[in-house]
């Protein structure tokens, strides 16, 4: 059975670096330790952590206390612990860097020159403008490129390192729906995990008929009364709940059918260009079901098919027309918009504008503030953030 230390835990097994010289310092190191993130970071402030102490361990401290003993265990594995904010990160990572005295002069300066950009001109490095920069520190273009690149090997989460072990939570999702292809025919069903077969118990039937022949004849005392009463009223709040959860299944399975008809090209193809424009009222309109159902429907269930898990909602999409008068769907146009950045020259990276008028030659006609609209949808950065040496 493997045994492995969460991240905190190896920090604190790094104590013994910092020489402390009695208990207290001791419990201040551990309450810092224990304000750091997942990530690594430093998330509060020093006044915070002195309140804590003395909320939670009767402890007085100081700032400059706190102060000196995190700039101590900024000095733990892994590099980059215990900063503040990114920069920081980066700046201690670099420092860290030039302590190795066995490092080359060339690369030295390359390190040296990436931290005077990161301590000196982070804004203008976060926003690349790389001109400036250049300008400002007045070095050549060959040189910002190794000072960048020396930027980029750094880790800007430390702990990601340490949790790709056991301390990092996995998320698993289990579909609702299995869709099949078999041989050009589409099999849905639900997922057993799902939607296990619900009935009553037998005992609980048997337990009423035995009180009720028991009271054949005779008239029932109070306790039987009450028994057969509870028993009954029981029995009915598990049929209306079994009744629910069958209704509820029903829905699920209609709405994904209906998905699944809607969008049956996908579905065999596997090509996201396939996926037909489908809104909310489509299959509202189809399944019969009020607009509000289906939208909980697609927002929170998910399909396993051949190509992988998909969240219904991946399925929904607006309607544009081409040039040509055809009906697609917005998922194509980012889709092809997705793939048109992903060639660019980096080092000249498409405006909006570009990108508008690439799109209007592939016939899909679209206004310059839809194309930032759909970039923006895909997390993908303006020009001039995307922009490398």
């Amino acid at each position: 059975m493997a045994v492995e230390n969460s991240f905190h835990d190896y920090l604190e097994q790094q104590l013994g670096q910092l020489n402390l010289v009695n208990e207290r310092e001791e419990r201040l190191a551990k309450q810092i330790l224990g304000s750091i993130d997942d990530d690594g970071y430093l998330r509060r402030e020093p006044d915070a952590i002195i309140d804590d102490l003395v909320f939670t361990q009767n402890i007085s401290a100081t700032q400059e206390e706190i102060e000196k003993l995190l700039s101590q265990i900024q000095r733990f594995d892994p590099p980059g612990v215990g900063a503040r904010d990114l920069r920081e990160c980066l700046s201690i990572q670099l420092r860290l860097k030039l302590e190795n005295e066995k490092l080359p002069r060339a690369h030295r300066k390359a390190i040296q020159r990436a931290l005077l950009i990161i301590d000196g001109h982070f804004e203008e490095f976060s926003k690349k403008h790389f001109q400036r920069l250049q300008r400002d520190l007045n070095i050549s273009e060959d040189d910002l490129k190794e000072a960048i690149d020396e930027i980029l090997k750094l880790n800007p989460k430390p702990a990601s390192a340490h949790n790709e072990g056991g301390d990092r939570v996995v998320q698993y999702i289990v579909p609702d729906f299995i869709l099949i292809n078999r041989e050009g025919e589409l099999e849905l069903s639900l997922n057993s995990r799902n939607a296990p077969d619900l009935r009553i118990n037998d005992q609980y039937r048997d337990m009423l008929v035995n009180y009720r022949d028991n009271t054949k004849g005779r008239r029932a005392n109070k306790n039987e009364k009450e028994a057969i009463l509870f028993i009954r009223q029981k029995i009915d709040s598990a049929k209306w709940f079994i009744d629910a959860i069958r209704q509820r299944q029903e829905t699920m399975f209609r709405t994904m059918y209906a998905i699944m008809q809607y969008q049956q090209d996908f579905f065999l193809s596997g090509d996201e260009r396939k996926i037909r424009p489908m809104i909310l009222k489509d299959i509202a309109d189809i399944t019969g079901y009020d607009i509000s159902t289906i939208s909980r429907v697609a927002n929170s269930k998910y399909v396993q098919t051949e190509f992988g898990t998909k969240r219904l909602k991946e399925f929904f999409s607006e309607s544009m027309q081409t040039s040509e008068g055809e009906e697609v769907s917005t998922v194509e146009v980012k889709k092809i918009l997705s793939e048109v950045i992903g060639k660019e020259n980096k080092r000249k990276p498409l405006s909006d504008e570009k990108l508008k008028e690439i799109l209007l030659k592939k016939s899909y006609n679209i206004a310059r503030r839809t194309v930032a609209k759909y970039r923006e949808q895909l997390n993908i950065p303006v020009a001039r953030l995307r922009k490398e040496l």
